[in-house]
């Protein structure tokens, strides 16, 4: 392979090519002349006669004899779409050496289980919509409210039961322990820019979505972005008349994934992954109301500041154009 300090790069070599050729210079001469030996100027001049190219030839083989067959190959990969097994499993069952497995998954892009749908063992098909507003995903995840003093979580299960004890006004389980009840954070997430919204509530209600749903479309108008459709699961409040009407009034088309297919709102999932590790148990909280205060700072960070892979490593505000003062 030639390189940038190669004695002879593909312009040396016409240069040696014509010397013996056009000019008739001895080889021996040539191949002193550019310190080099006489078959490899006989090489180059023999490819300028016949009209061929000065660049480096491929080093594969025009035939491979001891390929693993197209058969083998086809099962290899049918059986790591359906057993989801490894290539040392594999090689057990075709035959082969785990290291020719994994070198024909690695070809067919399948030597990482995570190219690989778990539930259908399908390979995943990535989707993203053109432009922001032309669909947005809206779930709910629900955490543990955090009694005064620190979860568990951070202080141990000892003090953490004493918190919950000490907490003031709970109602208590058939034990006369505290409950502490639970935080619905309901999310809202653009699929082309990946910018976040979320609010906290006691109950993931129909009448709370939608009153989600309406200040989240209105946060995004103010930001030049006119929200078209909206994906949900099949939860009670997404099915209720009320959002459909809602939908309708603010000309959203209403779109829900398949039931017991999470991965269809794949999107929002992984967002809640990262509103967990970033927000909800990232520290350790002394009271519920710390943790829901702490949010808005979370996400201002999450859709200004973090590097998003979605978004070549940008933040996720920089998909959005036209934003007040973006220009000034």
């Amino acid at each position: 392979m030639s390189h940038a300090n190669a004695a002879l790069t593909p312009r040396a070599r016409l240069t040696v090519a014509r010397l013996v050729v056009d000019q008739q210079v001895p080889i021996a001469e040539v191949a002193a002349r550019f310190q080099c030996s006489w078959p490899t100027v006989k090489r180059w001049a023999d490819r300028y006669r016949s009209g061929e190219s000065m660049q480096d030839r491929s080093s594969r083989p025009k035939t491979s004899p001891h390929q693993t067959p197209l058969k083998i190959r086809r099962r290899i990969v049918s059986l790591r779409l359906r057993l989801r097994e490894g290539p040392v499993q594999l090689a057990v069952r075709v035959g082969l050496a785990p290291s020719t497995v994994h070198q024909i998954l690695r070809h067919c892009r399948l030597n990482r289980l995570a190219h690989v749908d778990r539930a259908t063992g399908e390979p995943v098909r990535r989707y993203e919509h053109p432009h922001p507003g032309s669909m947005i995903h809206v779930d709910v995840k629900k955490l543990g409210n955090i009694p005064d003093g620190g979860g568990w979580r951070f202080v141990g299960r000892q003090q953490g039961g004493r918190n919950r004890i000490a907490t003031p006004d709970k109602a208590r389980n058939h034990h006369h322990n505290p409950k502490m009840g639970h935080a619905f954070v309901h999310t809202v997430i653009d699929d082309y820019s990946r910018v976040a919204y979320a609010e906290v509530h006691n109950d993931e209600t129909a009448l709370t979505a939608v009153g989600v749903l309406e200040r989240a479309t209105a946060w995004f108008n103010t930001r030049g972005v006119t929200v078209e459709r909206v994906l949900s699961d099949n939860g009670p409040a997404y099915r209720s008349i009320l959002w459909r009407e809602t939908c309708a009034r603010l000309k959203i088309t209403a779109k829900r994934t398949r039931p017991y297919r999470p991965q269809t709102n794949g999107k929002i999932e992984r967002f809640h992954r990262t509103l967990a590790d970033g927000w909800g148990y990232a520290r350790c909280y002394t009271s519920e109301t710390e943790r829901r205060d702490a949010l808005p700072g979370w996400l201002h960070h999450y859709n200004h500041h973090r590097p998003h892979t979605a978004c070549d490593r940008l933040a996720p505000i920089t998909r959005l154009t036209n934003l007040p003062g973006q220009y000034i």
